[in-house]
């Protein structure tokens, strides 16, 4: 298999051996991968292709093999570095660790790679990375088969109160409850889940959309924690920004 210039991102990478580093990347046309860039920690004249292949910069990516893990043979920028900085890179961080846990290799999702690049620049411009974030989890779950209807009872198919009281349930989606009922699991009330299905992250709906979010991926990520989530709470205990993860 040889593969030129196909568009991609970096996800993550870490030393591989002396000179060489072990890549996963997102890319347009067979989703996620593992490559290896072999001697690119070895200093070069005019620069090394380790410089080229950095986080958010859109690239065009060139590999072969016949493993699932593939050499990278060429490294090329498709566009400018998307610049973030502060919350914002922490939030970039975040959508890539999402993607390296949630997505299976070699599964293509060209609608989640466009996604992905267009949640980028909307990052970058935004002055409320939340709400970027959260429609981005949302398209997410989507793209993965998780969805779940926002305005209907999962059960009984009845439409969303908007003064009843919600619940998810993982094996069918948003279900009848009475607040309170289960304190340790979040109950969601109607009018804020109608909100979300209009796309409107406002007030009140705008921290149910978070509660929910982190509650519906913390159970497709297996309970596991995410780093980049532990790196932000430590960058928010400065005091210098407000939790959004």
């Amino acid at each position: 298999m040889r593969v030129i210039l196909q568009p991609g991102y970096l996800l993550h990478r870490r030393p591989y051996r002396d000179t060489s580093q072990l890549m996963e990347v997102f890319t347009a046309e067979h989703g996620r991968l593992s490559l290896v860039a072999r001697g690119v920690r070895r200093k070069a004249r005019g620069g090394s292709t380790g410089a080229i292949v950095q986080p958010f910069v859109p690239l065009l990516l060139s590999f072969a093999g016949r493993t699932d893990l593939k050499t990278l043979t060429g490294a090329e920028v498709a566009g400018g570095a998307i610049s973030l900085r502060g919350e914002k890179l922490f939030s970039g961080l975040y959508l890539n660790e999402l993607l390296l846990r949630l997505l299976h290799r070699h599964d293509p999702y060209p609608q989640l790679f466009a996604n992905y690049a267009k949640t980028l620049q909307e990052l970058a411009a935004a002055e409320r990375a939340e709400d970027t974030l959260r429609r981005f989890e949302f398209g997410l779950l989507d793209e993965l088969g998780y969805s779940f209807d926002l305005a209907r009872d999962a059960i009984t198919g009845a439409a969303i109160d908007e003064q009843g009281w919600y619940r998810y349930q993982g094996d069918s989606g948003l279900v009848a409850t009475e607040r309170g009922h289960d304190a340790a699991v979040p109950a969601f009330v109607g009018a804020d889940l109608l909100a979300l299905s209009r796309g409107e992250y406002t007030g009140d709906a705008r921290r149910t959309a978070k509660r929910l979010l982190r509650q519906v991926l913390h159970e497709h990520l297996g309970g596991q924690p995410l780093r980049s989530r532990d790196l932000f709470s430590q960058f928010r205990q400065s005091g210098r920004v407000e939790g959004l993860l």
